[in-house]
C-alpha cells in the first residue's frame, strides 16, 4: 500500500486538509467538520508553507508536484486551470475553448467541481460568462474571498 500523508492548515477561510503520497500532492480541501489526524511529510509541510505565503499575499505561483486522480478529460481541465494567471478569471466557455473543445462547457464545469486540489489548481478563477460567481466546492463565499485576495484585498 502506498503511504499517505496529511497536514492541516488554519487559513482565514477555514482549515485546509493537505494530502500527499510519497511523490506529490493528491488533495487539498477545505474542512468544514472535525479536523483529521495529521501524519505530515516534508511535502505536506512544504505545501503548508506555500499556502501560508499565498494567503499572506506573498505567493502567486505554487511549485509543488501534483497528482490529482481523474479521467483524461478532467486532467486536461485541471491543466487548463493552472494556465489561468493569478488575479485573472476566465469563464467556463473560455476554459473549454482553451482545451480545444468549445462545446464541453458543462463537462468543464463538472471537472472543475471535481478538482481535488483546491487553490493550487485554481478552479476558483473560473466564473460564469456574465461575471457571476458560480460553483465552488468550498462555497461561493470562499470563492469570492479568494478572488478578492488575488486582487490585492486582504482577507481576514
Amino acid at each position: 500500500m502506498t503511504p499517505s500523508y496529511l497536514s492541516t492548515l488554519a487559513t482565514p477561510l477555514g482549515p485546509l486538509a493537505i494530502h500527499a503520497n510519497e511523490h506529490a500532492l493528491t488533495e487539498v480541501r477545505f474542512v468544514d467538520g472535525p479536523l483529521p489526524l495529521e501524519s505530515p511529510s516534508p511535502l505536506t509541510e512544504t505545501a503548508k508553507a506555500q499556502l501560508t505565503e499565498y494567503f499572506a499575499g506573498h505567493r502567486r505561483h505554487f511549485s509543488l508536484p501534483l497528482a490529482p486522480a481523474g479521467t483524461a478529460f478532467r486532467q486536461a481541465a485541471w491543466q487548463a486551470l493552472q494556465a489561468i494567471p493569478y488575479g485573472e478569471t476566465r469563464c467556463y466557455a473560455d476554459q473549454a475553448q482553451t482545451m480545444g473543445n468549445p462545446k464541453a462547457v458543462r463537462a468543464v464545469g463538472a471537472a472543475n467541481g471535481a478538482n481535488p486540489i483546491a487553490i493550487v489548481i485554481p478552479c476558483h478563477r473560473v466564473i460564469g460568462k456574465g461575471g457571476s460567481l458560480t460553483g465552488y466546492a468550498g462555497g461561493l463565499d470562499r470563492k469570492a474571498r479568494l478572488l478578492a485576495l488575488e486582487q490585492g484585498q486582504p482577507i481576514t
